[in-house]
């Protein structure tokens, strides 16, 4: 771009270029001083504004805190909605690991009055409202919190107890001679008064006999320690198993023993194999269950296998 200067004080006229970049770099300047001259103006007129208290300003610095009070207040309100909504679902889940405890409990065969589980919702009813239902405030939603978390407490000692308790209880059992010596399970003389196959007189059997082929394996009815494993001159190959609590399991005329004295058995252990020794008319496993030192019916105690 060509630009001539034609004045009478000048002899001749004068003729300058200006460039592109040139023309861009005054039309920046201009743009920064327009911008420059509004931010100003408008800068004065805020501090004229406020130092008059000016009405306007008031009303429009008013209209936008109440607009980012509402915003304020919405997002709130929703979040407590949300709290409030997952507050229900916590207890829904609360009330059936309750349900589950309970049956958990009765299973175990323990008394309900053990395990207070509350199981069962409080009574309700009543005519339906259409009104508008009161929302929760915080504080309201604070309080239904802390006690949805008494009740969690509350219910993760019950849970706790329960376990110790069944874990007793099946370690009771493990220890109760309840499980069958030998697998057929068919005995061929019971607990009590009977004739003596040597004597032919009454006698007292004081256990029950299984039969079974020499060999068969002899199993242990439950865990414990072996207290005796000898040769009897009437129970032949005899074993001896402590249980605690003075509850002891006899095994007689086994053809083999397979465990020595202080061995730790497991309920089902192998312990020794059928046989026909000591005061025996033929293969049998002569098994008794005693109670310090006096001998109960073996029936009491065991179980078929399933």
């Amino acid at each position: 771009m060509d630009i001539i200067l034609v004045s009478g004080r000048m002899a001749k006229a004068r003729s300058y270029t200006i460039t592109g970049p040139q023309l861009a770099f005054v039309a920046m300047l201009a743009l920064l001083a327009v911008v420059s001259t509004a931010v100003l103006l408008n800068y004065l007129s805020l501090r004229y504004a406020v130092a008059n208290n000016s009405p306007l300003l008031q009303a429009f610095l008013a209209d936008a805190q109440a607009q980012e009070s509402r915003k304020a207040q919405s997002y709130l309100r929703d979040s407590l909605n949300t709290m409030a909504s997952k507050l229900g679902e916590m207890q829904a889940q609360l009330f059936k690991l309750n349900s589950v405890g309970e049956r958990v409990s009765k299973l175990a065969g323990f008394k309900p009055q053990d395990f207070m589980f509350d199981a069962t919702p409080t009574p309700k009813g009543g005519a339906l409202v259409t009104t508008a239902p009161i929302e929760l405030s915080l504080d309201d939603l604070k309080f239904q919190i802390d006690e949805l978390s008494k009740q969690v407490d509350d219910g993760s000692d019950k849970f706790g107890v329960l376990e110790s308790m069944m874990t007793e209880a099946h370690v009771r059992k493990q220890l109760l001679p309840t499980a069958l010596p030998v697998g057929a399970g068919l005995y061929s003389s019971n607990f009590g008064w009977r004739i003596d196959p040597f004597t032919g007189f009454n006698a007292f059997h004081e256990g029950v006999d299984f039969m079974g082929d020499i060999g068969t394996p002899i199993r242990a009815a439950a865990g414990g320690v072996v207290i005796t494993s000898e040769l009897h001159p009437q129970y032949g190959n005899m074993l001896e198993i402590d249980h605690g609590n003075d509850l002891v399991t006899r095994y007689g005329h086994a053809s083999k023993r397979t465990v020595k004295v202080g061995d730790v058995v497991l309920r089902g252990s192998k312990i020794g194999e059928v046989g026909n020794t000591g005061r025996s008319t033929g293969p049998h496993l002569h098994f008794e269950v005693r109670l310090r030192g006096v001998a109960q019916n073996p029936a009491r105690f065991l179980q078929p296998s399933s």
